[in-house]
């Protein structure tokens, strides 16, 4: 068993294939980066909603966002993702010979780039974006919330039916093609790799040394502009490059730090965590501060805020701690993913049903 592990782990360093352990670790450092900046955008966005809380909405969009920038300016420059540049990885376009192999320091060809941020940005997001959906028609579903019309009624159902074995056709996709790579049937541990063009490989001395001396040489190289757009097209290629920089030197710095986040927030955790930050339970506050555009709460405890009507279907939201109208807090939770009355960022997972005890 050991000595199978031994081949597995050395498996084709003469073809300069990496390991199934070296690839599963650069694919797991950008799915722990995600979670864990959520987490800090969450912690700002509750300490002041009003300066942060459009972080926590935009979330999504602004992360993928700076996930082009980042994997734009390494597959440009290194022939590799971050993760993958961040093990000692780099992408070779399929058909090219171990002679006839690019540098990793001369970028990937346009086509390839292009397809490779493809798979690494756009399909992550629209993935996250589908889930969140998925999520919301079901909830929608349960509850009987906006419940669709009988035309697009069937085509709703079936859809709500099908995701999780699609979802599991697709990760499944994935494991067949990690078990043959792992016993040497395939060249990509990924079926995206396959459909950019590209495989992984070891990077080279000679990569080393190129990407060493590369920025020095684009230094010397590097010419005045001489007319305006010239000098406008300059200027926007070094704002860019400046800021995909600075986030890649962050990133890996704090990439450790990240992990350890995702790893200390993780449902695994939380008991110890509770454990070890148990406090006494804070009094109520002795006044509200409302926002300019929050209902007062009514005199009477068993009218909705929202609807100024007795509530129906009584739910609280437990980010708050404020009871509602089910209906009027999902519909308003859905559209500002705020709290209506403290304005705290939340989200409808945070939606409580209470039952009286006569149910």
């Amino acid at each position: 068993m050991a000595e199978h592990g031994a081949h597995i782990t050395t498996a084709s360093v003469a073809d300069d294939q990496p390991s199934i352990f070296e690839v599963v670790a650069q694919d797991s450092l950008m799915t722990a980066v995600r979670p864990a900046l959520q987490h800090v955008v969450k912690v700002l966005a509750e300490s002041n909603p009003a300066r942060y809380g459009f972080l926590w909405r935009w979330f999504d969009e602004i992360f993928t966002l700076l996930d082009l920038l980042l994997q734009q300016h390494y597959l440009s420059k290194t022939s590799a993702s971050f993760s993958e540049n961040f093990y000692g990885l780099k992408r070779i376009v399929m058909g090219d010979t171990h002679k006839l192999q690019r540098l990793a320091s001369a970028g990937l060809p346009k086509k390839q780039l292009w397809k490779s941020i493809m798979f690494l940005v756009l399909l992550p997001y629209l993935k996250v974006k589908l889930e969140k959906l998925v999520s919301s028609l079901r909830e929608e579903d349960e509850y009987s919330i906006h419940p669709p019309s009988f035309r697009w009624k069937r085509f709703y159902r079936a859809f709500l039916a099908a995701y999780p074995f699609v979802n599991m056709a697709w990760e499944g996709w994935f494991l067949v093609q990690q078990l043959r790579y792992i016993l040497g049937k395939a060249q990509h541990h990924s079926p995206l790799l396959s459909l950019a063009g590209v495989r992984l490989g070891r990077l080279t001395i000679q990569d080393i040394q190129a990407l060493e001396h590369k920025p020095a040489e684009a230094s010397r190289m590097q010419q005045p502009a001489r007319s305006v757009s010239e000098k406008i097209k300059s200027a926007l290629k070094k704002a860019v490059g400046g800021a995909a920089l600075s986030l890649s030197t962050g990133l890996s710095v704090g990439v450790f730090f990240l992990q350890f986040l995702e790893w200390w927030y993780s449902s695994e955790n939380q008991e110890t965590i509770k454990s070890l930050t148990a406090l006494p339970t804070p009094p109520p506050p002795v006044h509200l501060d409302y926002n300019s555009d929050s209902p007062l709460l009514p005199k009477m405890k068993t009218v909705c805020p929202l609807c100024r009507k007795t509530r129906v279907n009584d739910t609280v939201l437990a980010t708050s701690g404020y009871v509602f109208c089910y209906r009027c807090v999902f519909n308003y939770v859905r559209s500002h993913q705020a709290c209506p009355i403290t304005g705290y960022p939340t989200e409808v997972q945070h939606l409580i049903k209470l039952y009286s005890p006569e149910n």
